[in-house]
């Protein structure tokens, strides 16, 4: 079952530290490890254009992001603070 994204947690940099919705607000860890279990365990939808959650990584470390589809209302970093 997917977990549909309407805010996102970020720290003073910008990063994302985690994700909430309608009832619910997990972790950057507990995302990321969501994620792995199942690719489409988070999605984003914003105007109409659905886009899954995913794991990127960089210097070793995971972050999350979207799929990239060109809009950016449905950027992680563009949705509402948690």
């Amino acid at each position: 079952m997917s977990l549909q994204v309407t805010k996102s947690a970020k720290n003073p940099d910008g990063d994302i530290t985690g994700l909430c919705g309608t009832g619910w607000s997990h972790s950057k860890s507990t995302a990321v490890a969501n994620i792995q279990r199942d690719r489409t365990a988070y999605y984003v939808s914003v105007g109409g254009r659905t886009v899954y959650v995913r794991v990127g990584a960089r210097n070793g470390r995971d972050y999350l992001t979207t799929a990239p589809d060109s809009y950016s209302p449905n950027n992680l970093d563009n949705l509402p603070d948690c």
